[in-house]
């Protein structure tokens, strides 16, 4: 399928809104969390679940715009392995709060299979869905053919299977082809918006070419966010979504009483981060663990560098460097990551976030 065909498909009528949405109270942009249900050393997945939903109510109440929960495969440290399954009870337990995922690694899957779940998704919680999708594995290599089994061998495919999901959600495979007359079921009057998520200029230049909007991963690829966001806005071509192009990153911050305080939680992440590239997963380990780690210089670098690009410190520090960052990338839109140890340490990130850039905490 050409580009230009691909370009016809859309996210349904009166999405623009949704994707755009509006900065609530007095900050800046939209402000919106990226959850991996967490699961740190000494909880258990269900307690990591059940402290997601906890998050998902309150940010709702403080004045976050979306919630999204993302696709990983054989991480102790991360629950969310099923966004679909994890959305649906999200939902349930809040009201207002835009729910998606970020993202489904469609290669992973069939891509009938994903606009079934998220078809659902959309008549259960009607105009409150994002459907994020990335090319990504989420995984090791031998855990992704295990998932795989009789589907792409790799991300080749991905515009391909995102030609198919969009003609399953919206219904309107051309004649003569051999799904012309499948249909995804259930599939009402809307649907959730499609996003195309990136750590390179792969997704930037496809969302671009589509006229979709575009979230890139900042957190964990930060030299390439300019390039990435430059490639996705010369790309752009408006669409039936889209009059112009609308882009978030994700940003890992951390707010504590101060910088020290916001730093030793950080560095907890960092060490799980560590071990991860190392091909030795596990849960996030605690702060005590992190500060007693025996670092050799070069576990050392990766650890600074990895903390530099973190916004972190008191309220009011994270507030002025997610706001510095935003205008150094001209994004619409920030998602911020608290992947460090301990459930309330979490809340209270996000809580102190939310009232020192300026959201609207709601009854």
């Amino acid at each position: 399928m050409t580009t230009e065909d691909q370009q016809e498909h859309r996210t349904g009528p009166g999405t623009g809104e949704a994707i755009r949405g509006t900065a609530r109270g007095t900050a800046p942009a939209p402000l919106s969390i990226l959850d991996l249900a967490t699961v740190g050393v000494g909880y258990t997945p269900g307690q990591a679940l059940a402290a997601t939903t906890e998050l998902a109510r309150r940010a709702e109440q403080w004045g976050y715009h979306r919630f999204w929960v993302a696709e990983h495969h054989g991480m102790p440290g991360v629950a969310s392995s099923t966004p679909a399954v994890l959305l649906a009870h999200l939902g349930a337990h809040t009201t207002t709060l835009r729910l998606g995922s970020g993202g489904v690694m469609l290669p992973n899957h069939a891509p009938l299979a994903i606009a079934e779940q998220f078809g659902l998704l959309e008549a259960l919680h009607p105009g409150r869905i994002d459907l994020g999708l990335g090319r990504a594995p989420g995984t090791d290599p031998a855990t992704a053919r295990a998932l795989r089994r009789g589907l792409a061998e790799g991300a080749d495919d991905f515009p391909l299977q995102l030609s198919e999901l969009t003609h399953f959600l919206d219904g309107d495979f051309p004649s003569g082809h051999p799904y012309e007359r499948l249909t995804a079921v259930p599939r009402g009057e809307g649907r959730p918006p499609v996003w195309l998520l990136g750590s390179s200029g792969f997704s930037a230049q496809l969302a671009g070419h589509l006229g979709l909007p575009f979230a890139f991963a900042h957190h964990f690829s930060s030299a390439n966010t300019i390039p990435a966001l430059d490639l996705y806005r010369t790309s752009f071509r408006p669409s039936a979504v889209l009059s112009e192009p609308y882009a978030l990153i994700g940003v890992s911050a951390v707010a504590a009483d101060d910088e020290t305080a916001a730093r030793r939680l950080a560095r907890s992440a960092a060490l799980g981060m560590l071990r991860l590239r190392r091909g030795n997963p596990g849960p996030i380990p605690t702060p005590e663990e992190a500060e007693e780690y025996p670092y050799n210089p070069a576990e050392a670098d990766f650890i600074d560098s990895w903390l530099d690009n973190v916004v972190l410190g008191a309220p009011g520090q994270v507030a002025d460097g997610l706001e510095a960052l935003r205008k150094r990338t001209g994004v619409d839109e920030l998602m911020v990551t608290s992947h460090i140890h301990g459930h309330e340490a979490r809340f209270r990130s996000y809580g102190l976030i939310a009232e020192a850039y300026g959201l609207t905490a709601t009854a």
